[in-house]
C-alpha cells in the first residue's frame, strides 16, 4: 500500500517541487515574508534616497519604512544600478524602485503609486554669471551638465538637434564640480532640493545661482510591478494619512 501511495502522489509532488523552483525570488520575499525590496541605487539620490556605509536613509527610505511596517513589510535596500532597475525589477528580484513616470523609458509596463514628492528641475549656474532662463530657447548653444541616463522631455528635442549640447555626469555631486571648474558648462540641470542639500553640504552654496524658473516639476512615486496594485492601494491610503496628519512635512523638515 505505502508504494502505491507513493507512486501515485509523486508525479503531484513533482509538479509541485517544479512550480515552486520556477517563481520569482520576490514571490517568497513579499508575499510569504511580507519583504519589500526597496531600490535605493549605489549612490542613492539625496536627501530622497541617502546611502551612508550601507545604511540608506532620506526622505523616500523614510516614508517607504513608515508605510512599509504598518502594510506588515519588512523594507530591504538593494542598490542597483540605474541601467538594470527595470529589468529586474520585471524579473522579480526587486519589487519597487522610486521614479517619476516622466522618467521610466516604457512607463506602461509598471504600476506607479500617487506622487510622494514634487521633483522640481532647475537650473544651477555659477553666481553672477548672468544666465538666464525662460524658455529652452534661452540655452541654444549652450552646454548643459546632465545626469546620466536621465531625460528631460522639454529639451530632448534641443539635444537630439544639437541646439543645445548636454554633458552627462554619473553623480549628481560631481555636475556641479564640472559647472564651476569647467570652462565649456554653462549649468547644471537638478532637482531644487538635492542641488541645495548637495551645495549645502558641500559649502559651495554661496557660489551658484539658482534659477526661478523650472524646467519640469514631476511628482515622485513608487514604480512598482503591475501584480503590486493591491499594495499600490494601501500605500496609497497610507500615504494619504501621513499627508493630512502632517507626518510627511516632518519628515520633509529633517532634511530641508
Amino acid at each position: 500500500m505505502k508504494n502505491r501511495l507513493s507512486c501515485r502522489f509523486s508525479p503531484i509532488l513533482a509538479a509541485l517541487l517544479f512550480a515552486l523552483a520556477t517563481l520569482s525570488p520576490s514571490v517568497f520575499a513579499s508575499k510569504e515574508k511580507q519583504v519589500f525590496r526597496f531600490n535605493v541605487s549605489p549612490n542613492g539620490y539625496p536627501p530622497y534616497l541617502i546611502v551612508h556605509q550601507n545604511q540608506p536613509s532620506g526622505i523616500m527610505w523614510d516614508v517607504v519604512s513608515v508605510v512599509a511596517r504598518r502594510l506588515g513589510y519588512t523594507v530591504i535596500a538593494e542598490q542597483i544600478p540605474r541601467k538594470r532597475v527595470d529589468q529586474m525589477l520585471l524579473e522579480g528580484y526587486i519589487d519597487g524602485t522610486p521614479r517619476a513616470r516622466e522618467w521610466a523609458d516604457d512607463p506602461e509596463q509598471f504600476l506607479f503609486t500617487d506622487p510622494v514628492v514634487d521633483i522640481e528641475e532647475v537650473f544651477f549656474v555659477p553666481a553672477e554669471s548672468g544666465f538666464s532662463y525662460q524658455s529652452p530657447d534661452d540655452l541654444i548653444s549652450k552646454t548643459i551638465v546632465t545626469h546620466l541616463g536621465y531625460r528631460y522631455p522639454l529639451l530632448e528635442p534641443y539635444f537630439e538637434e544639437g541646439r543645445i549640447r548636454r554633458f552627462d555626469v554619473s553623480r549628481d555631486k560631481d555636475m556641479f564640480t564640472f559647472v564651476l571648474h569647467g570652462d565649456r558648462f554653462d549649468a547644471a540641470i537638478a532637482d531644487r532640493l538635492v542641488g541645495k542639500w548637495i551645495l549645502r553640504n558641500e559649502g559651495l552654496r554661496q557660489h551658484f545661482d539658482i534659477t526661478r524658473e523650472s524646467i519640469s516639476n514631476y511628482g515622485f512615486r513608487l514604480m512598482l510591478r503591475k501584480d503590486w496594485h493591491s499594495f499600490a492601494n494601501r500605500f496609497n491610503e497610507e500615504l494619504a494619512k501621513m499627508k493630512k496628519n502632517g507626518e510627511l512635512d516632518a519628515i520633509l523638515a529633517n532634511y530641508r
